[in-house]
Formats: C-alpha cells, structure tokens, sequence
C-alpha cells in the first residue's frame, strides 16, 4: 500500500470575496463551493489535506457591525480574538459543507471538520512594540484619541483618510490545538484549521493560555502547521497562477520553478515580492522547506489540479 500524503493547503481571501459586489454570507458560500471543488480534486488524487484560510475581510465586517451596535444601540463590541474565533467557525463551516457535499457527489468516503484552533504567540514579541496591522473602520482624530485613552488601542493617521487601530502581527510558536489536528489527519479526516492564521494567544503560566488583539499571518501559520504536520506538501492558493520576478515591471517574468536557495536570493534582493502580499508567501514556504519539507506550490484555486500534474503554477523545492 502507497503512503498516505499529506498536504497543507493555504487559502487566500480571494477564494471567499471575489469582487467589491460580491460580499455576502451568500456569495462567499458560492465561492467556497468554487475553491473546494478544486481542493477535492486533490483529495480524488489520493491527498489527505489539511486547510488554512484567510479571514481579513470577515474579522472587518464583524468589527463594523459591532461598532454601529454599540453606537446605536448600545450593544457591546466583541474582542479581536473572538471575532477571530467567529470567522473561524463561519469560514469552516462554508468550507466544511462544500467540500462534505462534493465529496459526497463524487462519492468519496471522507469526513470534513473544523478545528477552531489556537496559535501561541510570544507576549515578547517584538511586533507587540510596534504594531502595524491596521483593522477596523476610519475614526476621526477625536473618537481615535478617547479609544487610544480608554480602551488602551494603538492607533495611527492613514494617509489623509482618517484614523485607524493597528495592531501587532506577532509570529506563530505553537498550534495549540496541534495533537487533535494529527489525530484527525491521521484517521483520515480533512481538517479546516489555523483559520485566518489562528486565534493569538499568549501564555500566562500556571499552563493558562490568553487570548490577545494580534493578527498572525494565515501563510505563516500555515507553514508552521505544514512544518510540525511533516507534510508532503504546501501548496498557497492565491489570485496569481504562477509567481513572477519584477512583478508589474516591464522586465516581469513568470517562474516555474525554484530552487530555495534561488527562493531566498530573490526575497534578499527585495525587487520582485510585494511586502503586503506575495513575500509572507515565499517566506512561509521557505521555512517550510528549511525544516525538510518535500515542496511547495503557489497557484490559483482553478489551477490546482493542473499545478499538481506540474502543468502550472511555481514549484519550489530543495536544493
């Protein structure tokens, strides 16, 4: 009998939101159907697969709701973590559902769950001294002074267009919800998990975890998960098929395939990945291999199963 192989698969928040139009719980749900049809193509192929997701928009849209609640009606606001658990829940139960009954048509035998997972993050955290993640809505220079002084926010000016929270992005340590996420693997369960890079949490002592307003990079955590998982595979699905050098530039050139060592010399050159989105990628997938990881692919989710015959996409692998 082969081995079983194991993939982590990184989800971008382009498979959820497609457009500025296209927003709601319903729309979103179209579009998770659209990026699990593809992820069960790999499951056909004989992978067994854990998934990360993004959740910035979602934690956005909950932050607005609770702050027009608690303006106008006199609700309370919810907590960074917990809008994180929420998207957590929501996002996997989208994805859980679409992947459960494609599976079904296909008739293949696999049980779909989510995992609402924490990831331990270091209180000494050189991000907690200068945080930079902006979340939340605009606030006018008063309303950001009075939650700057009451609630004890970190907030800045951005770019003329008003005010906003920032907060730090610390790296992961630890899933916290690890030896379950295993377990489930091992049995054969595909698990949604480290959703929106995990809820922060920091330890206390005395063995207590508590929850803290961060945000952890979803490719970060998803490479650590690929990282302890000792998995076959990492695969990011993003908005691009193929990564290019000198992105955007006339010079642009798409790539197929990378070695790390040439990974690592074209993120030191600092000229071909975007610091707000393509770099955590190429960083996530380095460690990835730095740690005995076999590959690493980055694709679109309608490329999936072409990218795992080696017909597209840019694979990266060990020297």
């Amino acid at each position: 009998m082969d081995k079983r192989r194991v993939a982590v698969v990184a989800i971008g928040g382009n498979s959820l939101i497609k457009d500025e139009k296209h927003k709601t719980v319903e729309d979103q749900y179209e579009a998770a159907k659209e990026t699990t049809y593809h992820i069960a193509d790999m499951i056909e192929a004989g992978w067994d697969v854990a998934i990360g997701h993004g959740n910035g928009p979602q934690v956005g849209f909950i932050l607005r709701r609770s702050e027009i609640a608690a303006k106008f009606e006199g609700m309370h606001e919810v907590p960074l973590d917990v809008c994180g658990a929420d998207t957590q829940g929501a996002i996997g139960y989208a994805l859980q559902q679409t992947l459960q009954n494609e599976l079904y048509r296909r008739e293949i035998k696999k049980n779909v769950a989510t995992v609402i997972t924490q990831v331990l993050v270091d209180r000494n955290d050189p991000a907690f001294q200068n945080p930079t993640k902006p979340i939340g809505s605009f606030m006018d220079e008063a309303e950001a002074m009075r939650r700057k002084q009451e609630m004890d926010w970190n907030v800045v000016e951005d770019a003329g267009r008003g005010w906003r929270r920032v907060v730090a992005s610390p790296l992961p340590k630890e899933v916290v919800e690890f030896d379950s996420v295993k377990t489930l693997i091992d049995a054969g369960v595909i698990v949604i998990t480290v959703g929106g890079g995990g809820i922060p949490v920091v330890d206390v002592g005395n063995g207590e975890y508590r929850g803290v307003a961060a945000v952890i990079d979803k490719d970060y955590a998803s490479s650590l998960l690929a990282r302890m998982l000792k998995a076959d595979l990492f695969l990011i699905s993003t908005a691009v098929e193929k990564v290019a050098l000198n992105f955007g530039k006339p010079d642009q050139k798409w790539i197929d395939r990378m070695t790390l060592s040439e990974t690592k010399q074209y993120l030191a050159e600092g000229k071909h990945f975007a610091k707000g989105s393509m770099a955590p990628k190429i960083q996530a997938i380095i460690w990835y291999l730095e740690a005995g990881g076999k590959e690493a692919i980055i694709t679109n989710p309608q490329n999936i199963g072409r990218a795992l015959r080696g017909e597209t996409g840019t694979h990266i692998v060990p020297d």
